[in-house]
């Protein structure tokens, strides 16, 4: 029997772990279906060699693979880099220490680190809010954070398909895709956190498959089927899967036919206060009033 649900929670989070441990067994992911994580380890090596600091202790919060900790360990100048891993399989191998745990309950001291980041990670959390807290909190005074999510655009062909073929067939629908943040909620709850400087933004790409198969055995192969505690534990009916199949080739193919699929990454950055940083002026203590400056650029026209 499954789990029953704790309180307010929306994911289980023991069976993505589960579900992480099966996929790195079978190693499906290196043949590909990691793309995604992948990709966001090349986009966090870029952000941060745009940022002129040595971050000398970094950790790697919650990410389902090893690559943002090889990142880190590469940059030059840190002396030390944490790989907080969901699983002991997922942990991986490199010059960084590895601990088990989890990023709701975090494991690091307060204001121990000059950076922490995740990737593909904190749009499981059930207390997303609260997590970005602890990661707050962990952070020293000026320390960044800087961290990939799922975002709501992503899946967005799949869970239209779905729920159109399953409401069809038998006449209601159950959850098939997670629902997840967009950027402007995600930068209300980095405020909220307490970081300062708060930035996201967007990151989107269009994969195409052969078949809807095919992009059902990418998600299984990355460890991220449905694991909603409202998911249907009744397997998809095959006369639901066909419709979404005919539907889908219907809206979201191409003309030859293969089939797209949105993935969006939202990217979010915050910095632990600190009294070095820039601070918004006080209302009121602007040198000349708005009216005034418009009017003297036009005159300067």
């Amino acid at each position: 029997m499954p789990s029953p649900a704790p309180p307010l929670a929306l994911f289980d989070r023991a069976l993505l772990a589960r579900r992480l441990d099966r996929a790195l067994r079978a190693g499906a992911r290196d043949a590909g279906a990691n793309f995604l994580l992948r990709r966001a380890a090349d986009e966090l090596s870029e952000r941060l060699s745009l940022v002129s600091r040595v971050f000398a202790r970094a950790a790697d919060v919650g990410s389902p693979g090893p690559e943002a900790a090889l990142a880190l360990a590469e940059r030059a100048g840190a002396e030390l880099t944490v790989r907080l891993a969901p699983t002991a399989l997922s942990a991986g191998e490199g010059g960084f220490l590895r601990v088990v745990g989890d990023f709701e309950l975090l494991p690091l001291a307060p204001q121990s680190l000059d950076l922490v980041v995740s990737l593909l990670a904190l749009h499981h959390a059930n207390d997303l809010p609260g997590a970005l807290i602890q990661l707050r909190g962990a952070l020293k005074p000026d320390g960044l954070m800087l961290a990939a999510l799922i975002g709501g655009e992503t899946l967005t062909e799949l869970r239209q398909c779905l729920t159109i073929a399953e409401s069809e067939v038998t006449g209601g629908a159950a959850p098939r895709v997670a629902p997840f943040a967009d950027v402007r909620a995600l930068g209300g709850l980095l405020q909220r956190a307490g970081f300062a400087l708060p930035v996201v933004d967007s990151d989107r790409v269009v994969v195409r498959y052969p078949d809807l198969t095919a992009l059902m055995r990418d998600l299984r192969a990355f460890g991220a089927a449905n694991a909603m505690f409202a998911r249907s534990r009744t397997p998809l009916r095959r006369e639901v899967f066909a419709r979404a199949q005919a539907i889908y080739a219907q809206k979201f193919a191409d003309p030859d036919g293969r089939l797209r699929a949105t993935f969006e990454t939202l990217w979010a950055s915050g910095w632990a206060p600190h009294a070095s940083q820039p601070k918004p002026l006080k209302p009121g203590s602007a040198a000349m009033r708005l009216e005034d400056a418009l009017k003297a650029a036009r005159e300067a026209e």
